[in-house]
């Protein structure tokens, strides 16, 4: 929700991508190969339970191999698991994608370094929480000389369900976000994969720009705050319908009410898309956390094919919104998610 605004793959779709479909989403971790997009990106709605683990790698060179195979090794069975590239990953002699960098710090942000950046992040989800602890366990018992494990993260959808084509879920603010999703699997290809003509590295062709925050939820002071307040900020009814009664599935026309009577003009979804028949050319997945003693927020993830025109455009209009003072992004980082397959790890051989 905050940060900013989720994929299966179409017929016809992949092949302006260079990708083909060759089986059926879900597969088990060893088995990325039989799917036409990236792991993070398969399928309208998102298994309900997550894991991200950022590694950093002492030796990218002859490491990198190891680590992706000793990842896949460590994960359960009911798993799917994908990775994407820090900036730092990449050396001056490699192909780095045009837009990769290490994320920014934002108005507001108070990143930690020990939870924020990687050369390499894994995300490991399923549809059950035990296969996740016990992939994590594993991973975390797996001692390499060559990579370390900078942070983790565990992540949940609570009412993780699909509703007209789209992966919704409520966050721990009480409201169901995934609206702003798009509603076809080719529209998500379009927002989110990178195409031939975009003048990047012919291998990162299929792949794609995420980005990660961890927000904290000031969930204490937003409860003291009525139902009908709380939908003023966020611009929207708790079950996604619109302040103006245009129903949640459909767009509202923000041009009739220019002065924000109906929905205000710093409410959230507002300032996110100012035109809603113009949506942030991105794709989101995110997921709830609770991490005891009252850290409870949202793993934001989104997915786009230029970091400048997707997300960055949508967090520099959110600047000031009312609804940061309940939020705190304390890590996270931008990642490049690379082709489905496993070729691109050849770049770093």
């Amino acid at each position: 929700m905050a940060s900013g605004v989720a994929v299966a793959l179409a017929g016809g779709g992949a092949a302006a991508y260079g990708l083909a479909d060759r089986g059926a989403a879900g597969d088990s971790a060893g088995s990325d190969d039989s799917v036409g997009v990236p792991v993070q990106l398969r399928g309208i709605l998102p298994e309900k339970y997550v894991a991200l683990i950022a590694l950093d790698i002492g030796r990218p060179h002859g490491a990198l191999r190891e680590l992706v195979k000793q990842v896949r090794v460590a994960a359960e069975p009911d798993t799917s698991v994908g990775f994407a590239l820090g900036a730092k990953l990449f050396g001056p002699e490699k192909s780095i994608p045009r837009r990769l960098k290490a994320m920014p710090h934002f108005t507001g942000d108070l990143l930690d370094p020990a939870m924020a950046h990687g050369d390499v992040l894994a995300h490991v989800a399923s549809d059950k929480a035990a296969a996740i602890q016990k992939t994590v366990e594993r991973l975390r018992n797996t001692t390499s000389p060559h990579w370390t494990i900078r942070w983790h993260i565990n992540g949940s959808r609570p009412a993780n369900r699909v509703e007209d084509g789209r992966g919704l879920a409520r966050n721990p603010f009480h409201f169901t976000e995934g609206f702003g999703n798009p509603g076809t699997d080719r529209e998500s290809l379009s927002r989110a994969l990178i195409s031939a003509d975009q003048n990047e590295p012919q291998w990162a062709v299929g792949g794609s720009y995420q980005v990660v925050r961890i927000i904290r939820f000031a969930t204490d002071l937003w409860d003291k705050d009525s139902v009908r307040e709380q939908e003023r900020i966020i611009g929207r009814r708790r079950d996604g319908g619109w302040l103006d009664g245009t129903p949640a599935d459909e767009q509202p026309n923000f041009a009739a009410d220019p002065t924000g009577r109906l929905t205000p003009l710093d409410s959230h979804v507002r300032l996110a898309a100012p035109d809603r028949r113009t949506p942030p050319p991105i794709v989101r997945r995110s997921y709830s956390y609770d991490r005891g003693n009252g850290d409870t927020g949202i793993i934001f993830s989104c997915f786009q094919r230029d970091l400048t025109q997707g997300f960055e455009a949508a967090q520099k209009r959110l600047e000031g919104e009312p609804l940061a003072k309940y939020l705190l992004t304390t890590g996270g980082g931008y990642f490049f998610v690379p082709p489905h397959g496993n070729k691109w790890i050849d770049t770093f051989s």
